[in-house]
């Protein structure tokens, strides 16, 4: 049993067989194409590469990074921003905006905010029954350092916050080769299909 098309070699070389009947007569039972049911088989490969890298015990080692990790992110910033449930998390540090409260600033000003410090912006507004969620899932690769130097630029950013320092955070980021978008335009306007640039 396999899925269609079949790869057959035989005394004229390789033959690619796509039909059901033909793959049949051949002696073989194929239950037809794959569709997209089954997902991207490159991702497959790469998800089966990785793990066979890293072997069972290698595995364990990343995941018990990953988890290492986020709880190193969520203990240095909880003194300045909220974390919505109590006690260590696994390999993601959650927080929700109640830090942010009668500040005028939201969670997506301090994710646009770190795209201007380098950093690619957390999972913002999710899950959804957390208010203003920000879902933090440091690789199991990063470096202490690159913890250390995200962990400095979320309490800055933090704490710029409730100092309201509104030049940090209005139409950021600042650097970036594209803008922030105007999500109400966005909205109300949307385009639906390419234009050739003006």
């Amino acid at each position: 049993y396999a899925p269609l098309p079949l790869l057959v070699h035989d005394e004229n070389g390789l033959h690619l067989i796509e039909d059901m009947d033909q793959a049949k007569v051949l002696g073989f039972t194929p239950f037809g194409r794959m569709c997209a049911f089954h997902g991207q088989m490159g991702m497959f490969v790469r998800a089966l590469s990785y793990m066979q890298s890293h072997g069972r015990d290698g595995l364990k080692q990343v995941a018990e990074d990953a988890v290492l990790s986020a709880n190193y992110i969520l203990a240095s910033l909880q003194d300045v921003m909220s974390a919505p449930f109590a006690g260590p998390c696994m390999h993601e540090a959650l927080f929700d905006d109640s830090f942010l409260k009668n500040t005028g600033f939201t969670t997506l000003d301090i994710a646009k905010a770190l795209i201007d410090e380098g950093f690619h912006p957390m999972t913002v507004y999710f899950p959804l029954v957390v208010h203003g969620a920000m879902l933090i899932e440091p690789t199991e690769t990063e470096s202490k350092d690159t913890l250390d130097r995200f962990i400095a630029v979320m309490r800055q950013l933090a704490n710029d916050a409730k100092s309201g320092r509104k030049d940090r955070f209005d139409g950021a980021p600042h650097l970036a080769p594209r803008r922030r978008l105007d999500e109400t335009a966005a909205a109300r306007n949307p385009v639906l299909r390419w234009y050739p640039p003006l």
